[in-house]
């Protein structure tokens, strides 16, 4: 199928067609190599309506020239050939066949239609996933009898969760100019939101560590101390972050630090500890679930009841979490189908992580559904109760009645 051409003509390329036409001519007329003229008719030297130069043609043949680089702002193969045909009259055909002439289009040209669906699954499920987060965190700061450490690193996980998806926010909002100016806001955000990133990853460490040293290592949970938990998820990030802001500093200081250059592995300052502490929760799950195939499978006790619930959260979520994460690792293949479908699987796992964090570790938590069921109860009793009491003190008191024959029989007594 013929490609349609804009109607336009460039004179640069038709004076540099004219151009070589005569020094070819010139060429072949002063040198000693004999050079056979055409015979007949024949298609003078020109250019068409794009650019391409069609050089002087005998009647009757059909020329090839690469595809043009560059049209219309778009990139064409040139490892393509277009076709025109030179008539037995010595003129050029009206048709050029331009149909080899296929566009390289970016990822971003090729599945416009599928990254705006999968833009539009993210906002979605981040969306979700911030109020089913915010509801687990009121939950944890309200239910004050379901304060253990288990249950604290709970809520320290739901927190990072909220802080990266409000960041993910504020980063949507950047302008495009404002990405390619490289503000230092634009910076700073950018690395606040790599910095709970990276937070994520390890608290969800210090849910294997902590299920680790209590079912592994038969580690009293009492003696176990919050502060280095919270050291652990909260500050060993912070360094990393650092380093990581430092090197994009020096040497990819530029788009607000966000994305990856070819060839250069800043990236891989933080993404690189994320990895390690995948690996280590792997292993800790491995131990954790022979552990209870073998001793714990027997026990009853309201304790170990609560470890089981716990690794079977920790089982589903951190190879989830885990997935999502290594996506960003894997290439999907060259083909549409394998294209398509990473977009749409990276998409809705990124965004609603959140969400089945919440439901794991709040919403399916039976200490949590317990507590929040006994507060609920007790609110509805003193609910019930204030009515009573507000109904008995509105209720006006009657006279009292005192008939003469009562009277009388009182005196006499």
């Amino acid at each position: 199928m013929d490609v349609t051409i804009s109607q336009f003509i460039i004179d640069e390329f038709d004076a540099n067609c004219s151009l070589l036409d005569h020094l070819q001519d010139t060429f072949f007329e002063s040198s000693s190599v004999p050079f056979l003229g055409f015979d007949g008719p024949y298609c003078n030297a020109t250019t068409d309506q794009i650019g391409t130069c069609w050089p002087k043609t005998a009647a009757g043949e059909l020329v090839e020239r690469p595809c043009p680089e560059f049209f219309n702002g778009i990139k064409y193969n040139t490892t393509r050939n277009a076709y025109r045909e030179c008539m037995g009259n010595g003129t050029w055909a009206s048709k050029i066949n331009y149909s080899q002439c296929e566009p390289i289009l970016d990822d971003k040209r090729k599945y416009a239609l599928h990254y705006k669906i999968a833009l539009i699954i993210n906002y979605l499920g981040h969306c979700i996933s911030v109020g089913a987060l915010i509801v687990a965190f009121m939950l944890f700061l309200c239910l004050r009898s379901i304060r253990c450490l288990r249950n604290i690193i709970h809520w320290n996980l739901i927190t990072t969760f909220i802080l990266r998806n409000v960041m993910w926010f504020l980063l949507q909002m950047i302008d495009h100019n404002i990405h390619e100016s490289n503000e230092p806001w634009c910076r700073c955000i950018t690395t606040i939101y790599n910095y709970f990133v990276v937070t994520n990853f390890f608290w969800m460490f210090v849910e294997g560590c902590y299920l680790h040293t209590a079912i592994v290592m038969t580690y009293s949970t009492d003696k176990l101390r919050k502060w280095v938990f919270l050291f652990i998820g909260w500050c060993i990030p912070c360094p990393i972050i650092i380093a990581w802001a430092i090197g994009k500093l020096y040497y990819e200081n530029e788009q607000c630090w966000f994305g990856k250059e070819p060839g250069k592995y800043i990236d891989y300052i933080y993404q690189g500890p994320v990895i390690l502490v995948l690996l280590i929760n792997f292993v800790f799950l491995f131990n954790i679930v022979r552990i209870l195939m073998t001793k714990l499978r027997a026990s009853t006790t309201s304790e170990t009841i609560q470890y089981r619930k716990a690794v079977k959260a920790t089982l589903v979520l951190l190879p989830l979490l885990g997935i999502t994460y290594m996506l960003f690792f894997v290439n999907p293949g060259e083909d549409d189908i394998s294209q398509i479908v990473f977009i749409y699987f990276n998409s809705f796992l990124q965004s609603f992580q959140g969400f089945f964090v919440s439901v794991f570790y709040c919403f399916l938590n039976g200490e949590v559904r317990s507590a929040a069921r006994k507060r609920w109860h007790r609110w509805q009793d003193h609910h019930s109760l204030r009515v009573r009491v507000a109904r008995a003190m509105s209720i006006p008191t009657s006279p009292t009645r005192i008939s003469f024959h009562s009277i009388k029989q009182t005196a006499a007594v």
